[in-house]
C-alpha cells in the first residue's frame, strides 16, 4: 500500500467497498437547528436611545476608568453627544469598536493615582484624527494607523469625530519586552509589521462572532507577538516573523480542515496541495499537535460528538460515523471511546457545547459586567 493511502486509512478515510456496508436511509436534515453557543458575548453601551442634553455626561461616567472628557468649546450638552462602545473581552485583551464625536481627553496624575489600570492600549482609527500629548511630544493619528499607549502615564489629547477600533493589553502580557514598549510610548507605529499587524486586527474584528473559545489564547498570543515584532530590533523581528509565518499557516491549515471535515480528499497530500506548502513543513507545523493525522481525526471525532449530541440531529450513529470519514463503525467507536472515554451511544446524551471564554461578568454582579470591571479583570 502506498504512503498517500496509509495515510488515507490511518486518517479514518471512507473507501468505496466501506460505504456500501452501511445501508443508506433516508432520513430528515432540521436545517434550523440551532448553531453552537457563541464564545463570548459583547459588552454594548450607547447614548443614542437618551435625551440629547444626557448624552454627554453619560459618556463621561462611561469612560472614567480611563479618562476625563470634555466637549470642544464649540458645543455644548443640549447639541448632544450621540456614541457607541461596544467591548469584547478574550480574556488575556479587551477589544473595543468605539463611535464618538469630538471631543477631548486627559488621563491625570491624580487619576493615576487614584487607578489600578496601567494597560497598554493601541488604537486603530477608521475614520477621524487625533492629537496625544505625552511630555511634550505629541503623536498625530490618522486612518489605517496603529498607535500604542501606555495607561501608566498621562496624557491628554483631542480627537476629532472618529470611528476606531481600541486593543487593552496588560502590562504583564508584555513583562519580558517592558523596555521595548516604553521607549515606544505614545508613538505611531510603522512598517511591515505594522502593515501586518493592521491587517490582523481587522481580521480578528470580522471573526469577533464566529470565534471559538479555544481561538482566544492563541489570538491574544499572535497578537502580543505582532506588538513585539513592531516595536523590536531586527534580529528579534526576523524570530518573531518565523514564529507568525507558523502561525499563520496553522491557522489556514485549520480553517482547512474544519471546512474539510466531511470529505474524502482530506489528507496531509491534499492539505499540503491545497495550502501551498511541503509534506515535511505540514508536519513540522502540527508537531505540537500530535501531527496532521492525529488532528484531523480530533476534529473530526469532535465534530461527530457535537453531531450525536445533538437532539435535533436524528442520524444513526454510523451515519454520522461515515459522514466525518470513518471506514467502519468499529474504528469510530474505538476512536471515539480513546478521545472521550465513554461509548458513541453514551455520547448521544452528553451534551458538546464550546467552552465559555473567560469573562469576569457574572449575572447580578454590576461591578464585574461593566466595562470597569473588564479592565480592572483584564490580566488577572
Amino acid at each position: 500500500m502506498d504512503t498517500k493511502r496509509q495515510d488515507e486509512v490511518r486518517a479514518g478515510q471512507p473507501r468505496d467497498r466501506d460505504r456500501r456496508r452501511w445501508p443508506r436511509e433516508d432520513q430528515p436534515h432540521n436545517e434550523d437547528a440551532p448553531s453552537p453557543a457563541p464564545a463570548f458575548e459583547p459588552l454594548p453601551f450607547s447614548t443614542l436611545e437618551l435625551a440629547p442634553e444626557d448624552q454627554f455626561a453619560a459618556w463621561q461616567a462611561h469612560m472614567a476608568p480611563l479618562v476625563e472628557v470634555r466637549l470642544p468649546d464649540d458645543k455644548s450638552l443640549n447639541d448632544g453627544f450621540p456614541a457607541d462602545h461596544t467591548a469584547w473581552n478574550l480574556g488575556g485583551m479587551l477589544i473595543v469598536q468605539q463611535r464618538a464625536p469630538a471631543h477631548s481627553y486627559m488621563r491625570s496624575a491624580a487619576k493615576l493615582r487614584s487607578s489600578s489600570i496601567d494597560h497598554w492600549y493601541i488604537v486603530l482609527p477608521r475614520t477621524g484624527r487625533s492629537w496625544t500629548e505625552i511630555d511634550r511630544r505629541v503623536a498625530e493619528n490618522q486612518p489605517g494607523k496603529l498607535e500604542i499607549r501606555s495607561l501608566g502615564y498621562p496624557f491628554r489629547g483631542r480627537v476629532t469625530d472618529s470611528e476606531s477600533l481600541v486593543l487593552y493589553l496588560p502590562r504583564d502580557l508584555f513583562s519580558d519586552a517592558a523596555s521595548t514598549l516604553d521607549a515606544k510610548n505614545n508613538s505611531i507605529l510603522s512598517g511591515n509589521f505594522a502593515n501586518l499587524l493592521v491587517d490582523y486586527v481587522n481580521s480578528i474584528e470580522a471573526r469577533l462572532r464566529s470565534l471559538t473559545a479555544d481561538d482566544l489564547p492563541r489570538i491574544v498570543h499572535v497578537t502580543r507577538s505582532m506588538i513585539i515584532a513592531c516595536l523590536g530590533p531586527p534580529a528579534e523581528q526576523a524570530a518573531a516573523a518565523e514564529q507568525l509565518r507558523s502561525v499563520a499557516l496553522m491557522e489556514r491549515a485549520r480553517r482547512y480542515v474544519q471546512n474539510n471535515l466531511d470529505a474524502a480528499h482530506l489528507t496531509p497530500d491534499s492539505m499540503g496541495r491545497a495550502l501551498g506548502v511541503s509534506r515535511s513543513r505540514l508536519y513540522q507545523v502540527f508537531e505540537p499537535s500530535g501531527g496532521v493525522l492525529h488532528y484531523i481525526q480530533s476534529r473530526r471525532l469532535m465534530a461527530a460528538h457535537v453531531a450525536l449530541s445533538d437532539p435535533a440531529d436524528r442520524r444513526r450513529i454510523v451515519e454520522i460515523a461515515e459522514a466525518f470519514g470513518f471506514s467502519s463503525a468499529a474504528n469510530f467507536s474505538r476512536a471515539f471511546s480513546k478521545e472521550f472515554g465513554y461509548s458513541p451511544r453514551e455520547g448521544r446524551s452528553t451534551v458538546v457545547l464550546p467552552r465559555p471564554a473567560h469573562s469576569v461578568s457574572h449575572a447580578g454582579d454590576k461591578e464585574a459586567s461593566s466595562f470597569e470591571g473588564w479592565l480592572k479583570a483584564l490580566g488577572n
